[in-house]
């Protein structure tokens, strides 16, 4: 098994040199496209990222936990969960720290922290992914990305609730 990822750059340095490609230029070209990729992303993620700390300093996201709470009891998922819901779209590092918190308060074998991290594994950076893919491939308009990958988030999020629920009690 640790031999995988060897044989496989072996196989496609034989392929391109059978096919007669210049695989070192070809290597190098493609890092230099990696890295202008890069670069064009950078101004779209420091945004993302400053957004998040602003959210969390400036105490919004707990007054939205105290307006979303009764809701989210109300569907079955812990009102603990509302910061996590929140920043989970926005910030996957964010997410993690609020995750690794709760963990860490409530306990790994808790409804909440197992709750916690069902959701950390069943929904995405929405807004993340959209940034760094879209802002990749130059795509300016979104359409409906990003009400559909919100959706499928929701989704995640109840069925990792419901899932802890039934599987736990």
């Amino acid at each position: 098994m640790s031999m995988v990822v060897p044989c496989i750059l072996l196989g496609v340095t034989a392929w391109g040199v059978s096919r007669g490609v210049d695989v070192w230029s070809t290597l190098v070209e493609g890092g230099g496209e990696g890295l202008r990729t890069a670069v064009r992303m950078v101004p779209s993620l420091v945004g993302l990222l400053c957004g998040v700390y602003m959210l969390r300093a400036s105490g919004a996201l707990e007054l939205l936990e105290g307006a979303i709470a009764p809701l989210l009891g109300w569907v079955g998922i812990p009102p603990q969960m509302v910061g996590l819901l929140v920043v989970r779209p926005i910030s996957g590092s964010a997410a993690l720290g609020l995750g690794a918190e709760l963990i860490e308060n409530y306990g790994p074998d808790s409804l909440v922290g197992r709750t916690a991290a069902v959701m950390l594994g069943s929904t995405e950076t929405t807004f993340y992914t959209v940034a760094v893919y879209f802002g990749a491939a130059k795509i300016h308009r979104t359409r409906y990305a990003i009400p559909a990958a919100l959706c499928a988030d929701a989704a995640g999020f109840l069925a990792a609730s419901w899932a802890v629920k039934w599987l736990f009690g």
